[in-house]
């Protein structure tokens, strides 16, 4: 246990603890938000610090008792016996934790190979994290979005955000980071006349969302375009140039949105995204291991670079990174996403404690 390291986050405890009590703050909300995440990810700190003080000095209690009456001897065994595991458990919580598990995301799905089929089975993961959001009681908003001419999903980006601040700073980033990647579906389309089995992949990425005090972007690095809307088959849904694409020239990174009527908000949606994008380069070029895990993510979205396979007539759900497997699919799509996410956090938390990459999302 790093006595350095605890010392500072209880320090850093305190001041936030002060700050949140000055009325000031409470002129600008973001900040607010920003202070309540971090004060609620060091909270259950500075409980678990103070539940193991509080042992430490019954431990000393009973060995004065003790050493005026041997009859407490085996009191002294019994407090001695619970201080391992609190030591243990501050431990591990002040393993350096990912900065970004308090945040809000954005998603973004993509249908890839497998033409309407993978459309649809977009369409399925979308439908999937819709229902563990509000199963977890967050808040959903659709930022952009294609369909396809089945109903099933192009391209879409979503927001998924905490009603109010995170218990314990455990945001939507600390559980749906382990979706980024290529999933890939197994089962016979709706398309297919002969019931033979296909497969198919669809890309999804996961981005922690970026506020606007995280990243300064300068206008002149931008370049926005305007053009008309499309919806199923390319047919224009609007008669005027409310569309827009913004390309950042430095990166190269280009975002496209059109699910509005105005041009300001697709140009607010676009930006959204935009910011949150660069924000993760931005993270990837300063610490080596978040690279590691981005190329994790969706680099193609090709069948083979699959991180889970959803098998329909097995009823089969497979995550390949953990070796975890289920035959729960049918819940699974119906949002009870917690099994798969509870064995790879728990995967990650072992590689955690031993040192190595996040385990979630390594390739």
């Amino acid at each position: 246990m790093s006595n350095d390291r605890l010392s500072s986050l209880l320090d850093e405890y305190a001041a936030l603890e002060q700050r949140m009590e000055d009325p000031s703050i409470h002129s600008d909300q973001a900040l607010v938000r920003r202070v309540g995440r971090r004060f609620a990810e060091l909270a259950p700190i500075y409980a678990a610090h103070a539940e193991l003080e509080a042992a430490r000095a019954d431990l000393a209690a009973a060995k004065e008792l003790a050493a005026e009456d041997p009859a407490f001897a085996a009191e002294v065994e019994s407090v001695a016996a619970a201080l391992p595991p609190l030591e243990e458990k501050l431990g591990e919580m002040l393993i350096p934790r990912d900065p970004s598990d308090a945040k809000d995301v954005i998603i973004e799905i993509k249908a890839g190979e497998g033409g309407q089929e993978s459309a649809l089975f977009a369409g399925d993961l979308l439908r999937m994290y819709t229902r563990y959001a509000e199963r977890r009681g967050w808040a959903i908003e659709v930022i952009d979005s294609q369909e396809s001419d089945l109903g099933g999903v192009k391209d879409i980006s979503i927001g998924v955000r905490t009603k109010g601040v995170p218990e314990g700073g455990h945001g939507v980033w600390s559980r749906m980071k382990w979706e980024g990647g290529v999933h890939r579906v197994q089962r016979v389309p709706v398309t297919e006349s002969q019931g033979r089995i296909h497969t198919s992949a669809a890309g999804v990425l996961v981005l922690p969302e970026a506020e606007e005090v995280e990243l300064e972007i300068a206008p002149n690095d931008l370049r926005i375009d305007v053009f008309r809307s499309s919806g199923p088959g390319g047919q224009s849904v609007n008669t005027t140039d409310s569309a827009v694409r913004i390309t950042h020239i430095p990166t190269g990174t280009v975002v496209s949105c059109q699910n509005e009527k105005s041009q300001l908000q697709n140009k607010e949606s676009a930006m959204r995204i935009l910011r949150s994008r660069l924000l993760a380069i931005a993270q990837e070029e300063a610490d080596a291991a978040a690279s590691d895990s981005r190329k994790a993510q969706v680099r193609t979205v090709d069948r083979s670079e699959r991180i889970r396979t959803y098998n329909f007539p097995q009823n089969r759900i497979t995550d390949h990174r953990i070796g975890y497997t289920a035959y729960n699919l049918d819940l699974v799509l119906g949002g009870e996403l917690d099994g798969v996410l509870d064995a790879l956090a728990e995967a990650d938390r072992a590689a955690r404690l031993a040192g190595e990459t996040e385990i979630g999302r390594r390739p």
